[in-house]
């Protein structure tokens, strides 16, 4: 079936549209689901097992309790809200001043089965929607499945397994399906997002392709050459456009008069309002259509509900664009739980292997590849039992990647545990704990999924270390993640020795090594000048090959004579996570780091890296007055050891 197009002028008056942030003061955790009846609009709240709603233009914010990790919405014709709870694996009715009324599942208990409404099994549903004659759908997500509530009873309308496969009932196949909503003449739009389509299931069952080939990207094309990252949910206009929450973006099919699938806003993670095609989001889980076509979305990782649509492009109240998400100080995030190590005995000491902002890869050249280490590496023994650090539940509903890779990993919302043989042992055998549901392929383990709504306490058993023989450790919500060894307070760990700064390096702007002159060993700075340092940290109990990037970075520059103790400001620091995009502005060329060969960290002292913020500096000798400075370096490591290197220089003009 063609997809249906939409006006010219509908086009142009959508992409004039901003991008818009409702402030809730932090009373949002983990905005999932989202619907709208009127202006009414309906948020679910997985994080705090909630459903909040307001009125557009109402300040005032309404919350209903009693869920466990509630994900997608629906509102029927007459105005009554319903719930995928997915924690629960339930089907809920909720009314502002009465607790969740199940209509289906039976709560705390997964499993499949259809049947009577009270007696039929779901495992962590999450998308749900209902037509115009009050049936309600659900999207049986880690059954992969697509089920129907009517008449008290609940059946399957498509879907028979994991996999991919067009077809009618049982021989259609749905991997992980998502979000989903109520399309034109009755069909159901489904975000099949393990399968990177969006489907679509026809009343009798039978299931099309509507968009995606299948591959993982951010593509643009017509519906069978596009391509998505992760479609998590969907949702239509009244001129039967489609809307679809897929990785970072927000992307449309069939706005344009032929079949298209275009990415209207986002695409790159991070937080920013403006015109749509700046604007950023962090795993945005839940679309809907206001009555006006304003587009809202709920923006799970930044803790927002934005609207895309609502405010015209020269309104200079939505122009303001906040460039970082919101973050945890890492002082409120070690006050959130008490601090172990993720091995037992809990509190026995280890080694520190890496740390946050240290490079990844190796600079040769400009084209290098090269990246930002994001966590915090413990080492261990291959095979060796990991343990939770936290007690947390899981969110994302695809929070285990990378199945059978070194980088296998479980992402809970605020620690991710990278390297893990996750919920089996060192030769494959599964633990047989049922919040890892494996699925096989020739009776061995070919996956894993960890449904939305599972919870772990704090030293029960991720898994086992797999050949990289270290725990790499996150800390912090997705996009703001932070200094792992600040943010967490580890029994025994301590730092009493200094940063080494191993040599100070000068260059011009074109990158000449400045040599010393006279053989006064004094530095002779005539333009603008970039300085290089070679530095490292070591903690204390590390074998002495470890080498760790220090935490911050900066320098003075004085008249002899009159030298200032501190920098005025630290021009490196890796207290929170720099997008990648930064390491060439923190790592000279000769910088590595990797399983092996020498660790070389050639700072950048002259540039600034902070977070979002980074950029190229130099020291300036048109800003500096003629004749002898010091040049004190400062490197820091985060125990409060501060080395520092004073060298002397003379500006000529």
């Amino acid at each position: 079936m063609a997809v249906t197009g939409c006006s010219t002028a509908k086009e142009k008056t959508a992409l004039e549209r901003v991008t818009t942030t409702f402030n809730f003061e932090d009373k949002l955790a983990e905005p999932f689901g989202i619907a709208s009846h009127g202006d009414t609009i309906y948020v679910s709240d997985g994080q705090n097992g909630q459903i909040v709603y307001f009125v557009k233009g109402d300040a005032e914010l309404r919350t209903i309790t009693g869920l466990d990790t509630p994900s997608g919405i629906a509102v029927d014709p007459h105005g009554a809200v319903y719930v995928a709870d997915t924690g629960s694996n339930t089907i809920k009715r909720i009314e502002p001043t009465k607790a969740p009324e199940p209509v289906a599942g039976k709560d705390g208990e997964r499993g499949f089965a259809d049947g009577e409404a009270g007696a039929a099994l779901f495992n962590g549903p999450v998308g749900i929607a209902v037509d115009d004659q009050e049936r309600i759908f659900v999207s049986d997500t880690y059954n992969d499945r697509i089920r129907i509530i009517e008449n008290g009873n609940v059946r399957t309308l498509a879907g028979g397994g994991k996999g991919f496969a067009d077809g009618i009932g049982g021989s259609a196949m749905f991997d992980t399906p998502l979000g989903i909503t109520i399309w034109h003449d009755g069909r159901l739009l489904v975000a099949d997002s393990g399968n990177r389509r969006v489907r679509v299931v026809e009343p009798d069952g039978r299931v099309w392709t509507l968009a995606g080939d299948g591959s993982s990207a951010l593509r643009d094309g017509s519906p069978g050459n596009s391509s998505f990252l992760s479609p998590t949910a969907v949702a239509a206009d009244a001129d039967g456009a489609v809307y679809v929450a897929d990785g970072n973006a927000i992307r449309a099919i069939g706005r344009r008069s032929l079949p298209f699938v275009e990415t209207i806003s986002g695409g790159r993670r991070g937080s920013r309002n403006g015109v749509p095609a700046a604007s950023r989001f962090n795993r945005p889980s839940g679309i809907a259509v206001g009555p006006r076509g304003e587009i809202y979305v709920a923006d799970s990782d930044n803790g927002l509900v934005r609207e895309i649509g609502g405010t015209e492009k020269s309104s200079p109240e939505t122009l303001a664009l906040p460039e970082e998400p919101p973050r945890f100080t890492a002082e409120e995030f070690r006050e959130l739980q008490p601090g172990r190590w993720p091995y037992d005995p809990p509190e026995r000491t280890r080694e520190i292997a890496g740390t946050l902002g240290e490079i990844r890869g190796e600079i040769i050249n400009d084209d290098s590849e090269a990246w930002f280490h994001n966590g915090l590496d413990i080492p261990g023994g291959y095979g060796e039992t990991a343990r939770f650090i936290r007690n947390e539940k899981v969110l994302d509903p695809a929070a285990a990647e990378n199945f059978g890779t070194s980088r296998e990993l479980i992402r809970m919302p605020t620690i991710g545990y990278v390297h893990i043989r996750l919920g089996r042992d060192s030769g494959g055998k599964t633990f047989g704990d049922p919040r890892f549901q494996f699925y096989f392929e020739n009776d061995k383990p070919a996956g894993v999924r960890v449904p939305r709504g599972t919870r772990f306490l704090a030293g029960e058993p991720i898994g086992t270390l797999n050949s990289m023989n270290h725990v790499h450790l996150i800390a912090g919500r997705p996009g703001a993640e932070m200094n792992a060894l600040d943010a967490l307070v580890l029994p025994g760990v301590s730092d009493g020795i200094p940063p080494v700064i191993e040599n100070v390096r000068f260059y011009d702007e074109s990158w000449t090594e400045i040599e010393t002159k006279d053989g006064t060993g004094r530095i002779i700075l005539r333009g603008k000048t970039r300085i290089v340092v070679a530095a490292y940290d070591r903690k204390d109990g590390n074998a002495e090959r470890r080498r760790l990037a220090p935490y911050k970075i900066g320098y003075t520059l004085s008249r002899t004579g009159n030298i200032r103790e501190g920098p005025e400001q630290w021009n490196i620091s890796f207290e929170k996570m720099p997008p990648h995009d930064a390491v060439k502005y923190v790592y000279a060329r000769g910088s590595r780091s990797g399983a092996t060969g020498p660790t070389l960290f050639n700072f950048i002292a002259t540039n600034y890296v902070d977070g979002e913020r980074f950029g190229e500096g130099f020291i300036d000798p048109s800003a500096l007055d003629a004749g002898e400075h010091l040049l004190r370096i400062f490197v820091k490591d985060l125990f409060g050891n501060v080395s520092t290197k004073d060298i002397e220089i003379e500006v000529f003009k």
